[in-house]
């Protein structure tokens, strides 16, 4: 990276990670003196810790991106433990928003059991698991799964020459398969999947309530639709931002093997869509493919004409009496 180019790079993550603190701080403060009495309700918990996990982001995810980008020269395990820091912080947004579903889910269909089921206790042991789940599965690379091999073994070369530690980036100690299988699709896929389903349920339900309900009903109905859409766009937002980057680790890791595979397969329907000689052969083909299918069916009749139709375009070829195929 060019040293212009890393100075914009770092001046854009500190105005982020600026922006992570002030809003996410603010976030907090609302909540915890602006609203009375708002940790009796659950939903003011879950979201208190997602924004804790976001000021968390801004305060030390940021700095060590910005570390973690080949500038600084660390030991092998301390550039694999400020990696496995960033992945925590990201599952615990992770799981805040789907904690968050999943109350917003039982208060809507269990109205009456809703107060006994989400007591205060039983949310601070869904926080309290949350975070656990998240150290858990963010640092699941010290356990075995990382690239430490590769780096410890340049580390020592390089140690033994010149004692200067090597560059630490990120995909230099975790390991790309474990960011693909691991996080993307078991640590970020399954919990966006059953937040969309649980999002999707809400709205359906609320739809056919609305419908249904007097007008008194109908006010609570509308208020727990508006902070059903201002959650989901919370969640559509957290997709939008980090599914890039792991789409960009997936085609790292399979090299645009599947894109360029995936060019042959849409050759084809280029061809239908934009040559009409071609879209024609297309459904003569087919046409004749199903009238074969019906004669193996036992339609005789079907299979005679198939069989005069073929012999009659035979003898117009062998006359010339086709000029074009």
């Amino acid at each position: 990276m060019a040293e212009s180019t890393w100075v914009a790079y770092t001046v854009l993550e500190v105005l982020i990670a600026v922006a992570c603190c002030l809003g996410n701080m603010l976030v907090v403060c609302a909540v915890c003196i602006g609203i009375r009495d708002s940790f009796r309700e659950p939903t003011f918990c879950f979201l208190v810790s997602l924004a804790t996990a976001d000021f968390l982001v801004g305060v030390a995810a940021v700095p060590l991106a910005v570390l973690l980008d080949g500038w600084v020269n660390l030991t092998p395990d301390l550039c694999l433990l400020l990696s496995c820091v960033v992945l925590m912080l990201t599952q615990a947004s992770v799981l805040s928003l789907l904690a968050i579903a999943v109350d917003r889910y039982i208060r809507l269909h269990a109205p009456l059991r809703y107060k006994t089921v989400a007591t205060q206790k039983r949310t601070c042991l869904a926080v309290s698991v949350c975070w656990i789940l998240s150290c858990l599965l963010g640092f699941t690379p010290l356990f075995g799964w990382h690239n430490y091999s590769t780096l410890a073994t340049d580390s020592t070369n390089t140690s033994s020459s010149s004692f200067i530690s090597p560059p630490c980036t990120f995909l230099s100690v975790i390991s790309l398969p474990f960011m693909v299988y691991f996080n993307f699709l078991g640590c970020i896929m399954v919990p966006l999947l059953v937040m969309t389903l649980l999002y999707a349920r809400i709205f359906w339900s609320l739809q056919g309530r609305l419908k249904d309900s007097s007008p008194q009903a109908q006010a609570s109905l509308l208020r727990e639709r508006r902070l059903a859409c201002s959650l989901t766009l919370v969640l559509i937002l957290f997709a939008g931002c980090w599914m890039p980057l792991h789409l960009m680790n997936c085609l790292l890791l399979f090299h645009g093997i599947l894109l360029s595979h995936a060019n042959s397969a849409v050759n084809p329907v280029v061809y239908a869509y934009r040559i009409p000689k071609i879209q024609q052969a297309y459904s003569h083909t087919w046409s004749r493919f199903l009238m074969r299918l019906n004669c193996c069916h036992g339609d005789k009749q079907v299979c005679r004409s198939i069989t005069g139709h073929q012999s009659n375009h035979t003898e117009m070829c062998g006359s010339g009496g086709i000029a074009t195929p």
